[in-house]
């Protein structure tokens, strides 16, 4: 069912990736390791805007790189971490193109570079919104953002629900997924839908494989949950390290993912990929519902994390549905690890991505009850909609402080969660 929907991307992503040419532009010197790239395509609707001067100037208004956008409007400016004004010149642009805004501000953080989004054409009316407007504007970013977490979140939720493990290793199994599909998208040069379910089937297989090789024989050796949790903890840190050594410590884009206009208007304006993001994570949310409710081995999983004794007892074979549980946890996270990068990143893919959800997957989960899948998928769309609708308040670079917040308010009122249950009962 995910690879149908995923279809449905074809219309948001681009075939091949623009490649900038040297006819008209002299060659750039290599950048130096410590900077990032601010970045884009000039494009007026269906034309690329050639020869268009883009300038950086640093919070004394001093100018500290320059660019001049190729024949397909790519430009790039590396620069070291700060703050800055992008600045297009009007006076280069081709004859009846108008820019919206001409200035952009932008912060770059290190190990992550920066897509700038010039708008062309006549200024709409619509472009100052109202408050209402952009508040319901953040509060469908929420929603997309928390459906991704909810992705991510619901197998390591089901993890802890079964075998009772605080997996702090799923984070890099976010990454891991993001990080395959790059790999197939650029390095072998398959377009990102079927990339996407080729990562997807291997963080499947990374899950069998944790389970197999790691977490089963730990359990039939009665390794207390403390240790195995440690070991979770240097798990995650070799992971994460392994793919900064094989990977990068610079993030680096999908090969055939573009920058979108947005569709529709004043509060209800959205880009294609954050929509398509929306309705795959919907859609995959909604099938795992119904195979936890409806399905044998959904019932089986349910009745292992509410009474795993009882559920052996029962005739239930744990150890399978243990299995089967690790194999969904690593399929989630592969996908939610690509939704995240191609709607959150800016299409590009960061060694540490999976690290920093891991915080915010916790607080959903906790949030909505510990061990419940149910309660997981309703933490964590909690969870991202505090942290999107914060930055009408607050400075993006704290908006996951709200999300820990509501995560503390919530658990002083119910300390079981939402949807959890005060004690186990068998």
């Amino acid at each position: 069912m995910v690879a149908g929907v995923l279809a449905g991307l074809a219309g948001t992503v681009a075939t091949a990736a623009p490649k900038t040419p040297t006819s008209k532009t002299a060659p750039k010197p290599a950048p130096q390791e410590d900077t990032v790239r601010a970045f884009g395509v000039l494009r007026d609707g269906t034309k690329r805007l050639s020869d268009v001067k883009v300038e950086a100037r640093n919070d004394a208004g001093k100018t500290v790189g320059k660019a001049k956008s190729s024949d397909t409007g790519a430009w790039e400016i590396n620069l070291v971490p700060g703050n800055y004004t992008v600045v297009l010149d009007k006076g280069t642009l081709p004859s009846g193109v108008e820019v919206q805004e001409s200035e952009i501000k932008v912060t770059l953080t290190e190990g992550s570079d920066r897509p700038v989004l010039f708008s062309f054409g006549a200024k709409r009316a619509s472009a100052d919104i109202s408050s209402a407007a952009k508040l319901t504007r953040l509060a469908i970013d929420g929603i997309r953002f928390g459906l991704i977490i909810a992705i991510t979140g619901v197998g390591l939720s089901l993890i802890f629900g079964t075998t009772g493990l605080t997996n702090f290793a799923h984070g890099e199994l976010v990454t891991l997924g993001a990080v395959i599909a790059w790999a197939i998208n650029v390095k072998l040069g398959l377009q990102l839908i079927p990339a996407t379910v080729l990562a997807i089937v291997a963080g499947v297989g990374i899950g069998i494989l944790n389970e197999l090789g790691i977490w089963r024989p730990l359990r039939r050796r009665g390794v207390g949950l403390v240790a195995m949790l440690v070991v979770s903890i240097g798990l995650g840190l070799i992971l994460r390290y392994l793919i900064l050594i094989f990977f990068s410590d610079r993030s680096k884009p999908f090969d055939d993912y573009q920058i979108r206009k947005q569709i529709g208007s004043g509060a209800f304006a959205i880009t294609p990929v954050n929509l398509w993001c929306i309705i795959i994570s919907l859609v995959t949310i909604l099938a795992v519902a119904v195979m936890l409710q409806k399905t044998r081995i959904g019932k089986a999983m349910r009745a292992v994390a509410d009474n795993r004794d009882l559920a052996a007892s029962s005739g239930i074979n744990v150890d399978r549905v243990i299995l089967l549980v690790w194999a969904l946890a690593g399929g989630l996270a592969a996908l939610g690890g690509v939704l995240f990068a191609v709607s959150e990143l800016g299409g590009r893919v960061q060694w540490e991505m999976g690290f920093k959800l891991l915080l915010l997957m916790f607080a959903g989960i906790t949030l909505g009850g510990l061990g419940n899948a149910y309660g997981a998928l309703l933490g964590c769309v909690i969870v991202g909609l505090v942290v999107q609708i914060s930055t009408f308040w607050i400075s993006p670079d704290l908006k996951y402080v709200g999300g820990l917040l509501i995560l503390i308010v919530v658990l002083t009122i119910r300390p079981q969660g939402i949807l959890g249950s005060r004690a186990r009962i068998g």
